[in-house]
């Protein structure tokens, strides 16, 4: 269903609060994942999630965005470990009803019906580091008319990830539903190959067949979210689909894009804790003509010249520096804003990268969370700081550290 800008729908609240419902796989049944007009009740207001296929944003939106998230939220665009944007703070509904005109005027909200599952996330850097890859930009906006063309595709949740990589890898390793591979033509599914493949042109039409195959396995339960949520469902997948059609191997993999300036002609600037206030914003929009990229590891990619981009940036209060401590590190809403947290964990969080050393080249990347779900972590190895009430708890990969904390955070992401 397309929109515009004066028939945007009233707004649905979800209440974070709302008593959770027995299911079999121990959920409430359908996921609550917000979106731009499916607000999330906060404990400092509501909160909207703007879906961000490829992670792009022309400059004209980001200074919209900018603009809204001054007037109508807490004026930051939080960043999200898929790419996307949020608002929150946002005090009543007819301030939602705003944002959202917004977003359809922008071109940020071409779809009401399917503004919730439109999560596509694809390599950053495609098209813009000179690597010889394909260019995976057209494959991402190809993707997201089909999926928006079909309307069963609705009923996909909110949490259901689609992923469009290169062949560098990078959101390969991200463990998306369905995952194109552009050197290999492989689609991973719950990231593993399972034998099925497609070309450029095809890849669209093969992703949408296999998302329709997958609703068609769940059948109805609205507590199954993801592919790796139901044991049955790849193969159900692969036979949908007529495969498979090669021997299964090992898909690449390969972390985010590095923090700093790249000669190609772009800077990879981090926004301290995943938040990029209005006016860093606007500092990004004012040094490019092109998209800037917001990428699944909470970074930004701006295309602009690195010898003028790096002070502007710098002097926005962004990190563009690869040894900063900053560089890998996240955190939850925390108090006050959300009613679950034990702690303020972006307060805590700052005070602890004040007196951090630099992290390694290869550190694991370290989430603050206020309770134990860890909303927003990073998907794969990292360190946790988990707050309990009386401190916080840390763990890496290797399993859980003692002593003071800073020393504990340290130890957490050391890597091997």
């Amino acid at each position: 269903m397309l929109i515009s800008a004066r028939s945007v729908p009233r707004l649905r609240l979800y209440d974070e609060h709302v008593p959770a419902v027995s299911s079999p796989s121990g959920r409430s049944g359908a996921d609550r994942c917000p979106g731009a007009l499916r607000a999330h009740q906060a404990a400092d207001g509501l909160l909207v999630r703007v879906r961000l296929p490829g992670g792009r944003l022309s400059t004209a939106q980001l200074r919209r965005l900018a603009a809204t998230a001054r007037r109508d939220a807490d004026g930051t665009l939080e960043l999200t470990s898929r790419g996307n944007v949020q608002l929150r703070g946002i005090p009543d509904q007819q301030a939602v009803d705003r944002i959202a005109a917004v977003l359809v005027e922008s071109g940020l909200l071409p779809s009401a019906s399917h503004e919730t599952v439109r999560n596509i996330v694809a390599s950053p850097l495609s098209g813009l580091d000179h690597s010889g890859r394909s260019d995976v930009r057209p494959v991402v906006t190809r993707v997201d008319d089909a999926l928006c063309a079909c309307p069963d595709l609705a009923d996909l949740s909110g949490r259901f990830l689609i992923a469009v990589d290169d062949g560098r890898g990078d959101v390969a390793a991200l463990g998306a539903d369905l995952c194109w591979l552009a050197d290999s033509g492989a689609l991973l599914l719950a990231g593993r190959d399972v034998g099925l493949r497609a070309t450029a042109d095809e890849a669209p039409g093969t992703i949408v067949a296999a998302a329709r195959a997958f609703l068609r396995q769940r059948a109805g339960r609205r507590d199954v979210w993801r592919v790796a949520d139901l044991p049955e469902a790849s193969d159900a997948i692969v036979a949908a689909l007529g495969g498979p059609y090669a021997e299964p191997v090992d898909p690449p993999r390969s972390g985010p894009p590095p923090v700093g300036p790249h000669p190609a002609g772009f800077v990879v600037a981090a926004a301290p804790l995943g938040r990029l206030t209005a006016a860093q914003a606007e500092a990004v929009a004012a040094l490019t003509d092109g998209p800037a990229v917001v990428t699944p590891w909470r970074t930004v990619v701006v295309v602009a010249a690195p010898e003028a981009a790096v002070p502007a940036l710098t002097g926005a209060g962004l990190v563009v520096d690869p040894a900063s401590p900053w560089v890998g590190v996240t955190a939850c809403a925390g108090r006050p804003g959300c009613g679950s947290a034990l702690a303020d964990v972006r307060a805590d969080a700052t005070a602890a990268l004040a007196a951090a050393a630099p992290p390694a080249a290869d550190a694991f990347p370290l989430h603050w969370a206020g309770c134990d779900r860890c909303c927003g972590r990073p998907f794969g190895p990292a360190a946790l700081a988990v707050a309990t009430g009386a401190g916080y708890r840390v763990a890496g990969p290797r399993g859980d550290h003692q002593g003071p904390l800073s020393e504990r955070v340290a130890q957490a992401r050391r890597p091997r």
